[in-house]
């Protein structure tokens, strides 16, 4: 088991920076960031939509986020090169995005109201957004990094999903990552992002419904039941004694992995360390399996984690993380066209028995 070390750091227009060190010492907080920032930038407000029953964030002040720049914002500072992260080197670096979707207010907001009423309701857009850097090497991918790291990655979402929990303006934790220009990625350095939204989202409202509705049912627990049929079937990827990872049964993108621990925890704040430490292996077999599917095309994915709400229905949610691509054939990505982006109809390009037997010989 390897322990992490903790410091804690400011930037120049008041945010926050994280260092997660595995060894004491470091010193990295130590620097100051040197530039003019000016004031810090908030998002702006939610909105609910009446027909959908959801929030929609609205944050005009995202557009001026950086686009593939000449000079990465996310490599360590030296000399005139001055960045979001002070310190001339790091492991893993987590700081409040400087172009935030929710928060960025000095102080945490209230929760949105539970009942509303009228065609147009709109709060300011509170909790908060982060920015995880994997590694200090600009040229480096998830995929490249040793299990020790990964690990690494893995408690520091763990400590700020417990951190981000205890705000009072957060609902749900949700720690990503993107990659690929095909995705819309507009930073190569190796990263990802945790969004604190101040209201459950509307796909973990409606996994939960389902379990519920399973659970009536059946008195079973609807993820025991997946896990425990897929475990069974010809879809998956790769396992471990602590985790299982699988193409599931009705998969809706070209390449869909879930990988579920074998036991049940709401969140990363409750998995056991031997579980951080199983799951950095085999979340890199999965990443390098994908990156084999179709040599010489580094896969574009997204993934991510569904945690359990902070505070509602937490008995009927279950950590597990997803990664989905719209890879769908060599050069080929899948864009979601009418019947998904309109209607919400998926449609498979490959088929879920294929992917996932593409991705078990791509080792």
């Amino acid at each position: 088991m390897s322990a992490f070390h903790l410091e804690t750091g400011g930037l120049a227009d008041g945010r926050q920076i994280l260092y997660f060190n595995t060894t004491p010492g470091a010193g990295r907080a130590s620097f100051a960031d040197k530039r003019d920032l000016g004031d810090r930038v908030s998002a702006g407000e939610i909105r609910y939509d009446v027909l959908r029953d959801e929030w929609v964030a609205v944050s005009a002040g995202r557009s001026s986020r950086p686009l593939l720049p000449v000079a990465c914002p996310l490599c360590p500072s030296g000399g005139d090169d001055l960045t979001e992260v002070p310190a001339p080197d790091y492991e893993v670096a987590v700081f409040e995005n400087r172009f935030p979707s929710f928060g960025g207010f000095s102080e945490p907001g209230p929760l949105p109201p539970a009942a509303v009423a009228g065609m147009e309701t709109a709060v300011p857009a509170s909790g908060r957004c982060e920015v995880v850097v994997f590694s200090d090497d600009h040229d480096a991918s998830l995929a490249d990094l040793g299990p020790e790291r990964v690990a690494l990655i893995v408690r520091a979402q763990a400590q700020r999903t417990a951190a981000l929990s205890a705000r009072g303006d957060i609902a749900q934790v949700f720690p990503f990552e993107n990659r690929g220009v095909e995705i819309g990625v507009t930073l190569h350095h190796p990263h990802g992002q945790i969004y604190g939204y101040p209201y459950v989202t509307p796909q973990t409202r409606r996994h939960l419904d389902a379990n519920r509705r399973h659970r009536a049912a059946t008195g079973r627990d609807l993820f025991d039941d997946i896990l425990e049929s897929e475990r069974r079937g010809p879809r998956v990827i790769a396992e471990n004694d602590h985790w299982t990872a699988f193409t599931p049964y009705a998969a809706r993108w070209p390449f869909e992995v879930h990988v579920y621990p074998n036991a049940r925890f709401a969140d990363l704040t409750e998995l056991p360390e031997e579980y951080i430490d199983a799951f950095a292996p085999l979340y890199l077999e999965v990443l390098k399996r994908c990156d084999n599917a179709y040599p010489g095309e580094q896969m574009p994915y997204m993934a991510g984690w569904h945690q359990a709400p902070v505070a509602e229905d937490r008995e009927l949610g279950r950590l597990r993380l997803e990664l989905v691509s719209i890879r769908r054939g060599a050069g080929k990505v899948k864009f979601l066209a009418s019947s998904e982006s309109v209607m919400g109809g998926w449609v498979h390009d490959l088929g879920p028995e294929t992917a996932a037997d593409m991705l078990k010989g791509a080792l």
